[in-house]
């Protein structure tokens, strides 16, 4: 039998060097040269129409980021840096302000990465102007450069809801829930996150706090701001510049492990902050800032009652059925008038055994009674509900419309509500709506068997069952009906139904 070897001793010199090349390509690793992505000033490029989800334009070294065009809502586009195992976008350079998915929209490299549509209206743009190149790191970082290897721009100075891990947080940054509803800061010796329940507003209301425990180094006061960071050992730590060991460390479940994927903090859109890792297939929780359900900051949306017990919900007011995450329609603005002038242009609403989750962080006032605060309130047009508790005498006065608040045993913590006139009288309860539906078909049943027999009465009044209309040869029989059409005979029936 011919072996291998002696097949191969038989082959010309042309056949033996294409043979080794073809070998050497298949064992080989990818060259080194492919080591850094990158795009160069003129490059162009546009969606295209067929792509229904992320289309890449330019990819990190090791294949696991992409910038490119990720399809929002079906419509519309966002420039994303995606993490490609997971399809998951670590960033959005556009998120306020989404563009077209169309053909026409474009993407430009020109100094500044710039996406804009046909008519030059510019959605977003680095204004970076003198850069070289745009490269996609290995650590999902984009970086604009110049041929000196100065960056002049980069995404880990512009985060959008996420973190990862070695991104510096600093106290100029913010990080923005996709909703829009929630905030991550720095203060001077604290992380916390704030809701916008006021739009328009600037005072957002902090719901969480996490103060620098200084167990290892103290924060000290002008020495610079304290900056964040997710070290790639399990946890979110808090430094003062210029001083690398941490003044605060918030451990994941996984610390101190070193994990093989990639880490990420990210700000959820119902106001969590989470932790995860990469494990090979699946995004693994790792940390979350928010334990319970009912200490988020509206997780049964406005006018919502979230059950301590077991994180239900329901509605401050018994006649509204919780559903689909709302109880009233969600509410802005305040009930002041032009002027000083206070418009009455609301409804009251009292509920007993009612506690804000996270009074802790809100201002009160020292008051005598429950009536005085819900007085307070009543007589201030800013004012949208208080919260009494009659055991300390704090008084919590919320100048935003009202969202979820906690359901307790404890009769002697008392709410008092606005509700805008009108707002929810279309929602009834879902058993008063099944009920009603039940009683109308019963009705129409009833006038329909009334109806038919009224019309057989009529007949056999009109001359047995209807026969004296009807001539021995099957036609129209002589009398006042003779020269009329069916369609009118018709109608004469329906009207003796009614009769």
């Amino acid at each position: 039998m011919e072996t291998f070897t002696d097949s191969v001793t038989r082959l010309s010199s042309p056949q033996l060097l294409f043979l080794t090349l073809v070998l050497l390509y298949v064992t080989s690793p990818p060259c080194a040269a492919s080591a850094q992505a990158e795009l160069s000033r003129g490059f162009k490029a546009t969606p295209d129409p067929s792509i229904q989800t992320f289309q890449p334009v330019l990819t990190d070294p090791t294949g696991n980021f992409s910038l490119g065009f990720l399809r929002v809502n079906k419509t519309q586009l966002a420039l994303a840096l995606v993490h490609v195992p997971s399809s998951d976008p670590v960033w959005l350079a556009n998120p306020a302000q989404l563009a077209r998915w169309s053909d026409r929209t474009t993407l430009l490299f020109n100094g500044s990465l710039v996406l804009s549509d046909p008519q030059s209206k510019v959605f977003w743009s680095t204004h970076s102007e003198i850069g070289d190149r745009l490269a996609v790191l290995d650590t999902s970082n984009v970086q604009i450069q110049t041929t000196q290897d100065t960056v002049l721009w980069q995404s880990f100075d512009f985060p959008t809801n996420t973190l990862v891990e070695n991104q510096n947080f600093t106290s100029t940054m913010k990080l923005v829930s996709s909703n829009g509803l929630y905030s991550m800061r720095l203060g001077n010796n604290f992380m916390g996150l704030f809701a916008k329940f006021k739009p328009g507003s600037n005072a957002d209301q902090m719901y969480w706090k996490r103060k620098a425990m200084e167990a290892k180094a103290k924060v000290v006061e002008g020495k610079g701001p304290i900056y964040a960071r997710v070290d790639p050992d399990g946890f979110i730590g808090m430094y003062q510049t210029g001083n690398p060991t941490p003044v605060d460390i918030q451990a994941f479940m996984t610390f101190p492990r070193l994990i093989n994927g990639l880490r990420k903090v990210r700000l959820e859109a119902d106001g969590n902050l989470k932790a995860y890792y990469w494990d090979g297939s699946n995004w693994a929780l790792d940390f979350q800032a928010i334990a319970a359900t009912c200490e988020l900051p509206s997780p049964c949306g406005s006018f919502g009652l979230c059950g301590a017990g077991n994180g239900s919900c329901s509605c401050l007011n018994n006649q509204t059925e919780f559903y689909s995450g709302e109880c009233f329609p969600v509410q802005t603005g305040d009930f002041c008038g032009s002027g000083w002038r206070e418009i009455k242009n609301f409804r009251v609403l009292r509920r007993n055994g009612v506690e804000l989750p996270y009074k802790e962080l809100m201002e009160y006032k020292m008051m005598s009674s429950y009536g005085e605060c819900e007085r307070t309130c009543e007589r201030n047009c800013s004012c949208w509900g208080a919260v009494y508790n009659n055991g300390s005498g704090f008084c919590y006065l919320m100048d935003y419309p009202i969202q979820s608040l906690v359901g307790v045993a404890d009769e002697s913590k008392m709410g008092y509500f606005k509700v805008r006139e009108g707002a929810g009288r279309k929602k009834i309860n879902v058993g008063v709506g099944v009920g009603i539906g039940v009683v109308c078909v019963a009705l129409l049943i009833f006038v329909g068997v009334v109806g038919v027999w009224r019309f057989r009465v009529w007949r056999r009044k009109r001359g047995g069952g209807g026969k004296r209309f009807m001539g021995q040869d099957g036609g129209a029989s002589p009398g006042p009906y003779k020269d009329l059409g069916s369609a009118s005979f018709r109608s004469i029936e329906m009207g003796g139904q009614n009769g």
